[in-house]
């Protein structure tokens, strides 16, 4: 700081002399005592008021555009003071020189204070920076603006991008042949094999974010047959000018192979409801109930309630959220759905305007042997939820249902199914809008296989599937969450909405891809083991019912099933019947035939629930 003190007070004196040339006062500045008198009183205001903007106590190191912003603005309010004083004690200057000597003075101080954070900007990147030998040889895949930045920061070592550039390749005739910061277009896209054996090449990376998906999937099949390390980065054309130097590199993940784009739904346009509301997420602590709360976020709710019976995540969330969001009352709380006295607590606390029921047991072997936790927890807690929204006068509740609940052959499809009936029946009779969203499998969600494919490919193996065939629709998180909000600003009461997910992904392509992304080969390196399908576990996931058609809504890719809502009275008669089963029964093989007489289109696969005891039941 003492540094900067001198430096100020030096850079004032000098900024009016080299301003001052020209002027009738030109000779005397360097001899005259009033001249020297004057500019230290230019110095002193300068000093203080650069103090009071605190720009003597920064960490300029670390400083960005904001803070040359201050300084500008700071020397300038110093400068019109210095010359309003000099004018009031009879040493004028003409305004051309104090907007100089501004001018010059800015220069002065800016540099010195800059150099800081250049100098130290060096020294971190010379000990970041690999040596060159130890820098894995990289091909770009793509000579335009992405390309461009990647090999420029590469060139200089930086070490969010370690590689060394040795060649990139990119489809457009007209650039191949070209030379990008010093490093050739030798090809196209596909020559990549040839070149990676030829280059000696370790690392590829995608440079073309803005792909297709189909040349996404051409591209990203080709760098799967190389032994190379696959990398990509962001669109750098959706990104600030500031924001270009934070870029990194980051590994390919599955959502990048997905066989559709990812659809982006325009959340702002119907979010409208949460600003500045009360909001409960159940199962807050989840995947998707997490994901849905960075989403809420977003739009400025007043108050966040995250419900969950799992303290360590719906703790960790909220950690997040408060440090990202410290205008927002973030809440949490434990506790169960189950529980009719907790959830009233709950809602007499905080008297929630909208909810978002995400709170499930999903997995669905162990519910095949947990049929009564599945139907306490799934049923009657979804039950006991809408029963409290209904009476604290909720305006919007959100069920968050699943593709199994659509000809469910499972436990947990069909409670989720009977989950539906009961929030779709309620609209009748109540002034919440209750509405229902419908999705597939959720990419890297608690407890899908892509975790789990992760963990066997890092033992070594083997991969196990359940069956070659098997597949399902799948979505990212974030698609998960922002269809659940959108769908909540959609409804009007008693809708089921359904994501367009385009077609069905293989598990088993799913799980070679992952291998080759690791750098290895399926059935090589890692071996491949078919199990057998799992009880109550489809060979083919559905989205909509037979009985079942639907009908775009003004936002595209998400549909709305036209399935006619039960009364309250069927659904009542439904409940009663699970209800009388579960006290008179223990055994999961009576249990599961009971329910399955509550769901007409629910066909449970073991011998047990034989079609001539359902039909006794029916």
């Amino acid at each position: 700081m003492v540094f900067l003190v001198v430096w100020d007070f030096l850079a004032t004196y000098l900024a009016l002399a080299l301003a001052s040339f020209g002027t009738q006062l030109a000779d005397a500045v360097f001899v005259s005592t009033d001249a020297l008198f004057n500019f230290g009183i230019s110095a002193v205001l300068n000093i203080a008021v650069l103090f009071a903007a605190r720009l003597y106590n920064n960490l300029w190191e670390y400083a960005s555009y904001w803070e040359m912003l201050r300084l500008v603005v700071a020397t300038a309010i110093a400068a019109f003071l210095g010359a309003l004083l000099h004018y009031a004690i009879g040493f004028r200057f003409p305004i051309s020189v104090y907007f100089v000597a501004w001018v010059l003075f800015l220069f002065f101080a800016g540099a010195a204070r800059f150099a800081f954070r250049y100098i130290h900007h060096g020294r971190q990147q010379r000990a970041q920076r690999l040596p060159l030998a130890s820098r894995p040889r990289t091909m770009i895949v793509g000579a335009g603006e992405t390309g461009s930045l990647t090999i420029k920061r590469m060139s200089t070592g930086d070490y969010a991008m370690q590689g060394l550039p040795v060649v990139a390749v990119d489809d457009d005739p007209a650039k191949i042949g070209t030379r990008i910061n010093n490093v050739k277009v030798e090809g196209r896209i596909d020559d990549i094999l040839k070149m990676v054996e030829r280059l000696n090449i370790q690392q590829i990376v995608m440079a073309i974010p803005s792909a297709t998906v189909a040349e996404k999937k051409h591209i990203f099949d080709i760098c799967m047959q190389t032994p190379c390390n696959l990398l990509t980065l962001p669109n750098v054309r959706n990104l600030r000018l500031d924001e270009l130097d934070d870029v990194r590199l980051r590994e390919v993940e599955l959502s990048d192979l997905l066989s559709r784009e990812e659809i982006v739904l325009n959340t702002r346009l119907v979010s409208g409801y949460l600003a500045g509301k009360s909001v409960l997420i159940t199962g807050g602590g989840g995947s998707i109930g997490a994901e849905l709360a960075r989403q809420i976020c977003l739009v400025a709710p007043r108050q966040l309630i995250i419900f969950d019976i799992y303290e360590n995540t719906a703790y960790e969330l909220e950690q997040e959220l408060k440090e990202r969001y410290d205008d927002i009352d973030i809440r949490v709380e434990i506790g169960s759905i189950r529980e009719p006295g907790r959830l009233k607590t709950l809602f007499e606390c905080y008297h929630p305007q909208v909810v978002f029921h995400a709170a499930a047991h999903k997995h669905v072997p162990l519910m095949e042997a947990n049929p009564r936790e599945a139907i306490c927890n799934n049923v009657f807690g979804t039950l006991n939820l809408v029963r409290v929204a209904d009476k604290y006068g909720v305006d919007k509740f959100v069920f968050i249902s699943t593709d199994k609940a659509v000809n469910p052959t499972s436990v947990m499809g069909a409670t989720k199914r009977l989950g539906e009936m009961i929030t779709q029946s309620m609209s009748d009779h109540s002034q919440t809008c209750f509405s229902t969203v419908r999705f597939g499998n959720v990419l890297g969600s608690h407890g899908s296989a892509v975790p789990v494919f992760k963990r066997q490919i890092m033992e070594g193996g083997p991969v196990t599937i359940t069956h070659p065939d098997i597949s399902r629709y799948f979505m990212t998180i974030p698609e998960a969450s922002r269809l659940v909000v959108t769908a909540g600003g959609l409804a009007k009461g008693g809708e089921i909405f359904i994501l367009s997910m385009g077609e069905p992904i293989k598990i088993d392509d799913l799980a070679r891809k992952l291998i080759r992304l690791s750098g290895l080969e399926p059935d090589t390196d890692i071996v491949i083991t078919y199990t057998g399908l799992r009880p109550g576990e489809k060979l083919h996931e559905e989205l909509v019912m037979s009985e079942e058609t639907t009908l775009p809504t003004n936002v595209a890719d998400i549909l709305i099933s036209t399935s006619k809502p039960l009364s309250a009275a069927e659904v009542t008669t439904k409940i009663h019947a699970l209800s009388q089963c579960l006290e008179r029964t223990r055994q999961p093989a009576d249990i599961k035939v009971c329910l399955a007489a509550q769901i007409p289109t629910y066909r449970p696969l073991e011998a047990c629930c034989a079609d001539t005891e359902l039909q006794e039941m029916l």
